[in-house]
């Protein structure tokens, strides 16, 4: 197993939750944290504990983004009209490598990142290989001529662990797919519950 996969995995391992309902998360047979004392690690939790972890949980989901980027994406939410918790989600699910999962080009948030990383996207016929860009509306993502036939990605494309949500449109015969609009938390197909309000009381602390 690689380390980023171990990573993947103390994540849920960690939170006691399977984040992306995967079969093969060990939290499906472990219901505790990892290390020697994981099973001895309940206690009563705080309201500052329930949401740290809401936090942890939507941060974790995406690939385990960094604080700074999490905290940036937060204050951005905050100076948007409207719900800041909603604001918040629409942010995170226009990410570069959310998309790119969402779209099933890749396996994982992870692999999502990587993929990006290494240049294999294009948004609107452009090579973009920043992961947090944010995509906009009727923006077209694309995988790159040279890299539509890699393993990886058609295995991505063809599993049936999870569906292509409503607010994006693709065409996996050539590759190519739409970020049609924004999502709220209602449109998006989270495996676990998601409390963004819990976030933003972390924040506005």
């Amino acid at each position: 197993m690689t380390k980023r996969a171990e990573a993947k995995y103390k994540i849920n391992r960690r939170l006691g939750e399977n984040l992306w309902g995967r079969p093969k998360s060990p939290i499906n047979k472990r219901e505790y944290g990892p290390g020697q004392h994981g099973q001895r690690r309940k206690g009563k939790v705080t309201d500052f504990g329930i949401q740290m972890r809401a936090k942890q949980k939507l941060k974790g989901y995406y690939g385990n983004i960094t604080e700074k980027q999490f905290r940036n994406l937060y204050e951005e939410a905050v100076r948007r009209r409207g719900d800041t918790g909603e604001n918040l989600i629409g942010l995170l699910e226009r990410r570069l490598d959310a998309v790119v999962y969402r779209l099933k080009f890749a396996a994982t948030p992870f692999a999502s990142r990587q993929f990006v990383n290494h240049g294999h996207i294009l948004v609107n016929g452009k090579r973009v290989n920043i992961p947090s860009y944010l995509v906009r509306d009727g923006d077209t993502i694309e995988i790159k001529t040279a890299s539509k036939q890699l393993a990886v990605v058609l295995e991505a494309s063809q599993s049936r662990e999870r569906d292509v949500p409503d607010y994006l449109h693709v065409d996996h015969g050539k590759m190519v797919g739409t970020f049609v609009r924004t999502p709220g938390l209602g449109d998006v197909p989270y495996p676990v519950k998601m409390e963004p309000n819990l976030v933003v009381e972390f924040y506005s602390r």
